[in-house]
């Protein structure tokens, strides 16, 4: 268990640097990045310590490097997918009660 603690704190980290390098994070919350990135770590995580991959030589890199470069990619797609989205149908109801 303390591999899956330590997974989920370093990708909660990570995604907390993916939101404070966004230059759109003002659309979305901080902890967005930082849930995404947890849960699929602890996801990716729980799937490969159930598959076996946990514990044994030359595999015992994969529960720990998998699920945190997963985290951190996964909360890179959020942070641009809800960047872009939020900013356009920002501006779209914007240019709607500006035209009334």
């Amino acid at each position: 268990m303390l591999s899956l603690t330590i997974v989920v704190l370093a990708t909660v980290a990570a995604g907390f640097v993916v939101w404070a390098n966004d230059k759109r994070h003002a659309k979305y919350g901080a902890a967005v990045p930082a849930g995404v990135a947890a849960g699929v770590a602890a996801l990716a995580w729980i799937i490969l310590m159930t598959a076996g991959f946990g514990y044994l030589p030359g595999t015992t890199w994969l529960p720990w490097v998998l699920p945190m470069v997963l985290g951190v990619a996964a909360a890179i797609a959020a942070v641009v997918y809800l960047g872009r989205t939020r900013a356009r149908r920002d501006t779209e109801r914007l240019t709607v009660i500006l035209r009334r």
